[in-house]
């Protein structure tokens, strides 16, 4: 078997399927929104899958239907988490299917950054009523994640919680990242690559996309693709940004 293949079918999901035949109205949310219109299959890449584009395309959407259907609680931790703070997320898991590889992980994580509060808020709950032999922020590094800055308890679920051999399903973690944290947070997903793990990132960080061993798939009002890294909208506006300052802030300001 070709290294190619061998990958393929050690990953721990191979792609995602809607269920279309089971889709009463495609003209209803959120089976309107353009990327899951004409949506049959989704192939993920082994390693690393990058989800793209701008804001309202159904990135977060998708992510959590996927995170859900493996088992992840909606609002983000491991798949032991079953709190609830608001339910305010689709039922696009219910029409999805997800193919799975012949391996299972040995760890997950469903990390949500619009949700993260309500996470550190149920580790440190679930703390204080447990005995002090078995507390679960341990896992976290030790220290609670509401004494950190935002940034720094991000980064300590990616250095201590995440432990290879894994699901990772990452919803725009570069959101309390700066970007020099954001270059270690490619470090980081380089490391757990190697101790034979699968990520899936939503994010609209062109560092963090920058990744080389993983598969960039843009969404947008005309549905999805997959593209190169130089071909996405986030890698061309940073670029003409940077290099085009003067430039771009004239047409920005301009009355």
């Amino acid at each position: 078997m070709c290294d190619s293949m061998l990958h393929k079918a050690q990953q721990y999901i191979r792609s995602v399927q809607l269920l279309r035949d089971k889709v009463a109205r495609f003209d209803e949310y959120p089976f309107c929104l353009p990327a899951l219109c004409d949506l049959h299959e989704l192939e993920f890449h082994p390693r690393v899958t990058f989800i793209v584009g701008e804001n309202g395309t159904g990135k977060s959407t998708l992510l959590e239907a996927v995170a859900v259907a493996w088992g992840f609680n909606a609002e983000g931790g491991t798949a032991n988490f079953t709190f609830t703070t608001q339910a305010s997320h689709s039922e696009l898991n219910e029409y999805v299917r997800l193919v799975k590889g012949i391996k299972r992980p040995r760890d997950g994580f469903f990390l949500r950054a619009e949700s993260f509060y309500n996470l550190a808020t149920t580790i440190e709950q679930l703390d204080a009523t447990g005995g002090p032999g078995n507390q679960i922020i341990t896992s976290y590094g030790g220290k609670s994640l509401h004494q950190m800055s935002h940034g720094e308890s991000f980064f300590a679920v990616f250095q201590n919680r995440l432990g290879g051999n894994g699901l990772y399903i990452l919803d725009e973690p570069e959101a309390a990242l700066s970007p020099v944290r954001q270059m270690a947070l490619i470090t980081r997903i380089h490391e757990l690559v190697q101790q034979n793990s699968q990520l899936i990132i939503a994010t609209h960080s062109p560092i963090i996309m920058a990744y080389p061993d993983s598969m960039i798939i843009q969404l947008t009002q005309s549905g999805m693709r997959q593209l190169d890294y130089e071909q996405t909208e986030h890698y061309l506006i940073m670029k003409e940004f940077t290099n085009h300052r003067d430039k771009m802030l004239k047409i920005l300001l301009d009355d």
